[in-house]
């Protein structure tokens, strides 16, 4: 048994792999990252296993939503798409379109270069654009998992059986969930409520994201979420630039003990930057050592 599960978010299909295979990948991907995090406190890493689905939401896609996988940008995005993206770029900050009824044909390239002048300003014209464009990917690809991952009942409950199977088996102590595996662990906890978790840490997690927050199941009740019955302790960090974790501050919809803002520097939202933080080890520290 592992004392900490790690659940994964976007850009994590390892192509030709197994399953089994792929998880082992990115675990060790992400162990070094947490070892510089506990090496600030004197704690050794503990075996730690990855709860790996990204297989499944890949298996029998749209082409349209395959071919994004890599080369995302706003224009893939139809106008349904096109209107999310921007409710949730106006959440991360940027400025509201001058015609808000009609936010689906709002400028989302400017609209997001907005949101990096402000948190990015000391970067070079090429470096700035360069981290716009990762940035799009980002949010075309999250709109497009989420939607694979909403759109099919049985590929929903196939997700949620693999990461509840990891969570079973394993019994970790410990549950990290960055991005995307937030969403889908809040969902699986839920639905598989013996599970129990001491300590759950969700880091760049898209809960509050309005189009992510609407197809959350089960459902916002009055605008607040239900705590799944098996955590004892929720933490959620939050980079200041952050822009899938929007709007910052879980707390105010969800039952969490500790809300931190932190700042990992230009990675923004990147799982490592989250792991090597000093506030997440702290945080971990007393569950695992």
């Amino acid at each position: 048994m592992a004392p900490i599960v790690l659940v994964h978010g976007i850009f994590n299909h390892v192509r030709g792999a197994t399953p089994e295979a792929a998880a082992l990948r990115r675990a060790a991907d992400c162990r070094p990252k947490l070892a510089e995090g506990l090496a600030r406190l004197s704690v050794e890493v503990p075996e730690l296993v990855m709860a790996y689905y990204a297989d499944l939401l890949w298996r029998e896609l749209p082409e349209q939503a395959q071919s994004a996988r890599t080369e995302a940008d706003f224009e893939d995005l139809n106008g349904g798409q096109r209107a999310e993206a921007a409710e949730w770029l106006i959440a991360a900050g940027a400025p509201v379109p001058e015609d808000p009824q009609n936010v689906g044909l709002a400028p989302l390239r400017q609209m997001l270069g907005w949101l990096v002048a402000e948190r990015a300003d000391r970067l070079g014209a090429a470096a700035r654009e360069q981290l716009i464009g990762r940035l799009e990917r980002t949010v075309v690809t999250n709109l497009r998992e989420v939607e694979a991952y909403t759109s099919w009942p049985d590929r929903r409950r196939l997700v949620r059986e693999r990461v509840a199977g990891v969570i079973r088996r394993e019994a970790p102590s410990v549950v990290i969930a960055h991005s995307l595996g937030s969403y889908i662990t809040y969902e699986t906890l839920h639905a598989y409520p013996e599970l129990e978790v001491e300590l759950l840490v969700t880091v760049g997690s898209p809960l509050r994201v309005p189009a992510l927050a609407r197809r959350l199941d089960p459902a916002l009740r009055a605008g607040r979420g239900v705590r799944p019955a098996g955590v004892k302790q929720w933490v959620n960090f939050a980079d200041v630039g952050d822009v899938v974790a929007v709007p910052p501050k879980l707390e105010e919809v969800f039952l969490v003990d500790q809300d931190e803002v932190c700042d990992n520097g230009l990675g923004f939202h990147g799982f490592g930057g989250y792991l090597a933080n000093g506030f997440l080890a702290a945080a971990i520290a007393p569950y695992i050592s």
